[in-house]
Parts: structure tokens; C-alpha cells; sequence
């Protein structure tokens, strides 16, 4: 779905009361998106930050400014988007739907597998929709690729190697403490590339998974360290086998390389980054040594999953059975730092 929905798909529909619980960058990249949208009204913000406040309130000066997700909670809202600190989404999320108040959550939806659980839980005994900002399904070039595999056109896939490495890591101190954050780059880039892999061959289950961790080169071995490297091999049910790497800071050469490349009997497709992007994707399915173009840059791909969750909540759906996916997503998150020596955080 395209962020910009026409006026009369617009007018068709009730349009939504929505709080922000947190407005940094990503918060009102969100936002905005929604606004643009025409589907819903900003109702009130809440972040700690004066100055993040001040931005928001350009895009919706009409808006409550609430003091905490409490007083959100208290403005009769149809839904609510958290972007705040790994920690608190799962708490936040739950408290927002116990409330009967749909929620769109930054990933990740929380830290653990049962933190999740505990969220999709929270969804489906409240009757409540339920959305993560899993942002790449959304692009173009992957939703080709998702129905080339579907089809069949590839054969069928026995492999696929995905990729995400992010030459800056995170600039917010939290991101680096284990109890906030959960875990370091696996858990903030590589549960696009698991949601990804997984999301294209229609969630089979995990067989056996293997890993290496890393923090500074060096074997990551002290429980309350973070990974700025994480290599694992996941073999499916069906046979397939997953290669997933991402990192912090890695000698990339340019600001981001992002991939992911499946192989079929028949076929393959690859979803590639270009010139070290963070938001320009070519997409092209591959036959022998021959590649046809499937899709190209520029696409505005971002906010689509905030749109699409907004859209689905404005045709009055509530609980979404695919909120599974999370949970399946989160496992393997988990066993990919068990397999790596890594104690799991507990809830």
C-alpha cells in the first residue's frame, strides 16, 4: 500500500484517533506518514524530550501533549505508535491494549520470544489489532520477490543468504546496555532479515541453528555485552538453509549493505541496496548468469507499514491472527544468542 492514500479511499473511511508515544526521528517519520495519509489525526504526543515535542507539534499542532503513556490513555484513542526504547515496548504495548487501544510498535516488539508472546497475547484477549514496524515487507522489490517464491516461478528454494551491515551502529547510549536493549545489532537489524527469510517462504518452522557473536572481533562472551557482529545458519523444516549477518560498525566500505538473495531449482531473485543506501533498493530476478530488473529506485517505502496498520485499523479490523509472526521472529532471535552462548534476558 502506498503511504499516500487517495481523498475518496480516504473519505471513505472514519479517520482514526491516534497518540505517539515517542516522537524522535523515527517516531515522527511514522507520523507523518499517517497524517499524509489522511487516515487518522495526531490526538496527543508524549516524549520526554522538550525539543522532539516542539518538531511533532509542527505536524500536529492540535495535539494533547501528554505527560507519560498514561495520560495518552486517557484521550480516547483509537490506536496508539510506540517508538520508544527496546525496553519499554512490551510494557508499553500491553498496557496500551489491556486499555482496548490498538498498537504499532517499533521492532523490536520486545526483547524475548515471551515478551512478545505476552504482547500477542495482550492483542488477541483484548480483540485489539496489532502491528511492529517490520518495514522492509513493505518495499516493492521484496513484495515481487515474496510472490515469485509463492508461485513457484523459482523452483523451489533451497537457500538464501541475507545481509545487513550498518558502518555507524546506533548513536543513543541505550542501544549498547543488554538489559534496554535486548541485544545489539542481531536484535536491531537482524530481525528485519529473519522476518524477511521467513516471511517469504510463509513461516516454516526452525529446525537447527547455529551462530557466532562477536563484539570488537572478539567472541562475545560476557553476559551483559552486546554483539556488533552476529553470523548464524538457520535450517528450515522444509530443508532450506538461511545464512543471516549483520553489524555495527563494520569496515564496509560505504554507509549500509543491505541484501537479501534467494535460490530456487529454477531461479533466483536478490533484493540489493545501492551505492551503500539505506533507502534505495534494486530488485532482479536471476537466471544462470543473467538478471532481469524487477524494480528500482526511488520508492517511498518507509512509512508504509505504520499506513497499512492505520488503514486496516480505519476499516475496523482487530485482532490479526498473523501477529504469530512476531513470536516466530522472536524465537529465533532467541536461539540464535543461545546458540551463541548468550544468556536471554528475563521478562
Amino acid at each position: 500500500m502506498d503511504e499516500r492514500v487517495s481523498a475518496e479511499a480516504a473519505t471513505a473511511l472514519n479517520q482514526v484517533k491516534l497518540g505517539f508515544l515517542g516522537v524522535g526521528w523515527i517516531g515522527r517519520h511514522r507520523m507523518k506518514a499517517v497524517l499524509d495519509s489522511g487516515l487518522a489525526k495526531a490526538i496527543a504526543i508524549a516524549d520526554p524530550s522538550v525539543e522532539m515535542v516542539r518538531q511533532a507539534q509542527a505536524l500536529a499542532p492540535d495535539a494533547v501533549i501528554a505527560a507519560d503513556l498514561e495520560e495518552l490513555l486517557d484521550q480516547q484513542l483509537d490506536g496508539i505508535v510506540i517508538a520508544t526504547p527496546s525496553a519499554s515496548h512490551a510494557e508499553h504495548a500491553v498496557r496500551a491494549l489491556e486499555a482496548g487501544i490498538a498498537v504499532f510498535c517499533q521492532k523490536p516488539l520486545g526483547r524475548t520470544a515471551s515478551e512478545v508472546k505476552a504482547v500477542v497475547d495482550a492483542s488477541k484477549a483484548a480483540n485489539r489489532l496489532l502491528g511492529v514496524d517490520l518495514s522492509y515487507r513493505h518495499t516493492e522489490g521484496m513484495r515481487q520477490i515474496r510472490e515469485l517464491i509463492r508461485s513457484g516461478a523459482l523452483g523451489k528454494v533451497f537457500a538464501a543468504d541475507l545481509t545487513f551491515h550498518n558502518a555507524y551502529g546506533p548513536d543513543k547510549p541505550w542501544f549498547y546496555d543488554k538489559t534496554l536493549s535486548g541485544g545489539g545489532c542481531l536484535i536491531d537489524l537482524g530481525v528485519h532479515l529473519i522476518d524477511l527469510a521467513l516471511w517469504c517462504l510463509d513461516f516454516p518452522s526452525v529446525t537447527t541453528v547455529t551462530s557466532e557473536l562477536r563484539a570488537g572481533g572478539k567472541r562475545l562472551e560476557e553476559s551483559g555485552s552486546v554483539e556488533d557482529f552476529a553470523a548464524a545458519t538457520l535450517t528450515l523444516s522444509g530443508g532450506q538453509v538461511l545464512r543471516l549477518t549483520s553489524s555495527w560498525r563494520l569496515q564496509a566500505g560505504c554507509d549500509a549493505v543491505i541484501g537479501a538473495d534467494f535460490f530456487g531449482t529454477d531461479g533466483g531473485a536478490s533484493f540489493r541496496n545501492v551505492d551503500g543506501s539505506f533507502y534505495d533498493f534494486t530488485a532482479a530476478r536471476l537466471s544462470g548468469t543473467s538478471r532481469e530488473i524487477l524494480v528500482e529506485p526511488p520508492e517511498e517505502w518507509g512509512g508504509r507499514a505504520a499506513v497499512d496498520w492505520t488503514s486496516r485499523l480505519a476499516r475496523g479490523q482487530r485482532y490479526d491472527p498473523a501477529a504469530e509472526e512476531f513470536v516466530a521472529v522472536a524465537s529465533v532471535i532467541d536461539d540464535i544468542y543461545q546458540a551463541g552462548g548468550c544468556i536471554l534476558m528475563t521478562p
